[in-house]
């Protein structure tokens, strides 16, 4: 496997060319070691992993408030970074394959959005991503949330969400369910005993290494066999 910085981001990749593409878009938190350990964990499963950096426009960031962060973050400009990498993929080490996305937290926020977005994407996997911009961490944040975009879905979903997350009700994961099209085929899975960043094994809070490995599991299996050529 190979790993590089790339003008969008981290590359992770397959020794040889091309394969599969996948967007993978991070949490809060930034490009960190965490998201980057992902993307060379996914590469070994056979694809080209673009980890986008959102905030490379930056410099040196300091979160404080992640809620205030993301009102602030412009959903047009994540979106156009997540069409860009989806090209940049698309261009070289994808070339002549499809190409999904994945994300994680607001990553998973911006992975459905992205694929309700019009564009090419041919698979989506959100990872617990918020959902309404009415509740009180995203209140007032500009923009169609994941809801009112949902009808627009243009590519297969895959979506997981933790049965006990704080941050996303169940009523709002019903809600994505009644208002996503019957076509493409979308499903979202609800994990029992699973909270928010249930994937992330840098939290040990948080952390549910069952869950964790059965979500990888069909998340490569899923981006498999919607990014065949």
């Amino acid at each position: 496997m190979r790993a590089e910085e790339v003008e969008h981001g981290h590359l992770a990749r397959p020794d040889t060319d091309p394969n599969p593409g996948v967007v993978m878009i991070h949490d809060v938190w930034g490009l960190s070691d965490h998201t980057r350990d992902l993307a060379g964990r996914l590469a070994a499963e056979g694809f080209a992993v673009l980890a986008v950096d959102l905030y490379r426009r930056e410099g040196a960031v300091e979160i404080r408030d992640p809620g205030a962060w993301i009102r602030a973050l412009p959903d047009r400009q994540v979106l156009d970074d997540v069409r860009a990498a989806a090209g940049f993929l698309r261009a070289g080490p994808s070339r002549g394959h499809r190409v999904g996305v994945t994300g994680f937290c607001m990553g998973g926020m911006y992975a459905l959005l992205a694929a309700c977005d019009g564009g090419d994407l041919a698979a989506a996997v959100p990872f617990y991503g918020m959902l309404c911009y009415r509740r009180e961490l995203l209140c007032g944040k500009a923009g169609r949330d994941p809801l009112e975009a949902a009808p627009g879905l243009s590519c297969p979903l895959l979506a997981f969400f933790g049965a006990d997350d704080p941050f996303i009700p169940q009523a709002d994961v019903e809600a994505l369910r009644r208002r996503l099209p019957a076509r493409p085929p979308a499903e979202l899975v609800v994990v029992p005993g699973a909270g928010h960043a249930f994937m992330n094994d840098t939290r040990p809070e948080a952390y549910r290494p069952q869950a964790a490995r059965d979500a990888w599991a069909r998340l490569a299996a899923f981006l498999a066999e919607h990014l065949a050529r």
